[in-house]
């Protein structure tokens, strides 16, 4: 790797010399996965009071149940103690304030890279979404009818959790 790094390297190198977690087995101590934003804002297990291995934390762009986090979930599942599911999109998100069409031509204006191709799955209404996504999970053919689903919005100004009802 190039310098580019050096400041994570070095990080690294802090972490390591202190590491204690070398006795956790990759299941989900708490049984819980929780499907996050990529929001550098958000600390999932800071938040939700819990530590390293308690559960399985998948994040992308706008929280969203796509297909490859509902192939991780039957993973999670089967193979990594997980048997209840947070959902958890977050206030201020970049992803509800466009539509696809308006990130596609920012991106071709500001850099000249055509992105059509790509769903980026903007979220013009996050309750809608969420609840959406909870029914994916729920609905889903692969994933245990028993499997306890919730949903909840995070504030990012306050650091609070709004349950969300289907």
């Amino acid at each position: 790797m190039t310098g580019a790094f050096d400041d994570l390297l070095d990080a690294n190198e802090k972490y390591a010399s202190a590491f204690t977690h070398s006795g956790l087995s990759g299941r989900a101590a708490r049984g819980l996965a929780v499907v996050t934003c990529m929001d550098s804002r958000i600390d999932p297990l800071g938040l939700l009071g819990l530590t390293a291995g308690d559960a399985k934390i998948l994040r992308n762009a706008g929280a969203r149940v796509t297909d490859d986090v509902l192939r991780t979930l039957v993973l999670a599942v089967y193979l990594l103690g997980v048997d209840r599911v947070l959902v958890m999109p977050h206030t201020d998100c970049r992803m509800s304030k466009s539509t696809d069409e308006d990130v596609h031509n920012l991106i071709a204006d500001q850099y000249g890279v055509d992105t059509r191709s790509l769903e980026f799955q903007t979220v013009p209404d996050q309750r809608a979404a969420l609840r959406h996504d909870i029914t994916r999970i729920k609905s889903s053919p692969y994933l245990p009818k028993d499997l306890v689903v919730g949903g909840a919005l995070y504030d990012v100004h306050t650091g609070r959790l709004q349950p969300v009802e289907l």
